[in-house]
């Protein structure tokens, strides 16, 4: 039997703001356990929530940005259960009425594109933490988190792969870093996805039972738990045995997942409006504020990168990764026209990201310049130094050696493009290879490429590549 996978994600993205979204105490990673936990945090007798607006502004930031609906009003609701590190027996959360209703996100997966539809992202407390590695026989309990601000993006079940998956959690990732919202860090929680994970028999209508692999936190486990968790469910079936709705934790030790409780529907959590919170009214000219500081999305830089330089939708796709990666592109190419663009865009996409990735920097750590690099492509596209050479100038500008013109200089790396010289340097390379001459004639294209690489010993490597074979083939009659 063939089956159809079908996933949907939750994504927890902690949102930027300094202070939690209900109390004043700090939001800053590291500190010491129980040190940012105030009275509202952990639930003391008679304290009050006061909502932070500066939370509420970045929802709607990211409904505007995903094209979703803005409610208003939105209401907070009580989820109830008990969790040891959730000091007041319940999450200050939103259910019925969200303060952003649909959107979708549009994904790139190899050659194709899709959009994939979202249910909602509402605000929401984050719970404590549990600790156990540094604890014998009993769990510790870190309440820093508690009370941090979290938009949690829900999306449809239209993501039929792992690979779909991935590119829409990457796409995700990449917006609320885009727009300001969040910061992204997986490794310290402020970005992590739950998978929803169903197969069901190819072209069937009704969905397969779901389990729910929870807090995964680099897209690398996402990939491999999903993979893994649809491996299982499809043996299960075709062993005869039945899904059973529940909650797995992924172990990427094992690159397994494992139950770690049946799971609940939301009748189980008895959701009720929060009577210490009014409904959460949100203005139009809110919304206008909003809008008018927002940046220029992705998708508009990709379609000017497009048009202004010709560059094709994958290439443009690579630039605008990041917000900081396309602000460096565009400064780079100021101004250039569309050949110089192209150069920009292959440069960044190719040497300077791998040298990026080699060193484990990001685009705003990168040792050469937007206007440095821009210097090498100009003197490139103005012939003054070849693309080989150009690595070479390159390496020097990221060792610190200073721009393009100056390493040229010091290390005497200008092109030969005199045409008259290099005409010279051809006519002594055929008068000394005259067996290779003759076998070009005869039809060996090799021969050719011998005597290219002969020219370009004479000069050292410095003539200009296409003036000699442009040069040569003429000499040759070829």
């Amino acid at each position: 039997m063939k089956w159809e996978v079908v996933i949907g994600l939750e994504t927890h993205a902690q949102l930027s703001t300094v202070s939690k979204i209900f109390s004043g105490a700090s939001t800053a990673f590291g500190a010491e356990p129980n040190t940012q936990a105030c009275g509202v945090d952990i639930a003391l007798p008679g304290v009050l929530p006061v909502l932070n607006t500066g939370a509420v502004e970045r929802a709607i930031r990211f409904g505007l940005a995903v094209g979703a609906r803005i409610n208003s009003p939105s209401i907070f609701a009580r989820k109830n259960y008990f969790y040891p590190d959730l000091p007041k027996g319940y999450q200050i959360s939103q259910y019925e009425k969200p303060v952003v209703e649909g959107g979708s996100i549009t994904i790139q997966v190899g050659d194709a594109e899709k959009t994939v539809r979202l249910t909602r992202a509402h605000l929401e407390e984050d719970a404590g933490k549990s600790l156990h590695e540094d604890f014998h026989g009993c769990t510790g309990i870190d309440l820093n988190r508690a009370g941090t601000p979290l938009l949690e993006i829900v999306s449809e079940p239209d993501m039929r792969s792992a690979e779909e998956a991935v590119a829409y959690a990457k796409a995700l990732h990449a917006l609320v870093r885009w727009i300001d919202v969040c910061d992204g860090n997986m490794q310290e929680g402020s970005f992590r996805c739950d998978a929803n994970v169903s197969v069901r028999p190819a072209g069937a209508k009704e969905f397969g039972t779901r389990r729910e692999i929870k807090n995964l936190n680099s897209f690398r486990f996402l990939q491999q738990a999903i993979e893994y968790e649809v491996r299982w469910q499809i043996g299960e079936l075709e062993d005869g045995r039945a899904i059973q709705q529940a909650t797995v934790l992924f172990d990427p030790d094992t690159g397994e997942t494992r139950m770690m409780r049946t799971k609940e529907d939301a009748h189980d959590y008895r959701y009720f409006p929060d009577p210490d919170l009014l409904p959460l009214e949100v203005t139009a000219d809110r919304i206008a504020a909003v809008r008018a500081a927002m940046p220029a999305l992705p998708a508009a830089r990709r379609e000017q990168f497009c048009a202004q330089f010709g560059l094709t939708p994958y290439d443009a796709g690579l630039l605008t990764a990041s917000r900081e990666l396309a602000d460096y592109f565009s400064a780079a190419a100021a101004g250039a026209d569309a050949r110089t663009g192209k150069l920009c865009a292959n440069w960044i996409s190719g040497a300077l990201s791998a040298r990026l990735n080699e060193e484990g920097l990001e685009i705003s750590q990168s040792r050469v310049t937007a206007a440095q690099l821009r210097g090498l492509v100009d003197r490139i596209a103005d012939g003054t130094i070849s693309g080989k050479m150009a690595k070479d100038v390159f390496d020097g500008m990221w060792a610190g050696e200073g721009d393009a013109d100056a390493i040229i200089a010091a290390k005497g790396l200008k092109q030969i493009s005199d045409s008259s010289e290099i005409e010279k340097i051809v006519d002594q390379v055929l008068a000394d290879n005259a067996r290779q001459v003759a076998d070009f004639r005869a039809g060996k294209e090799k021969a050719f490429n011998s005597l290219v690489g002969q020219v370009m010993k004479a000069t050292r490597g410095k003539a200009n590549p296409q003036q000699v074979n442009d040069i040569l083939r003429g000499k040759l009659g070829g």
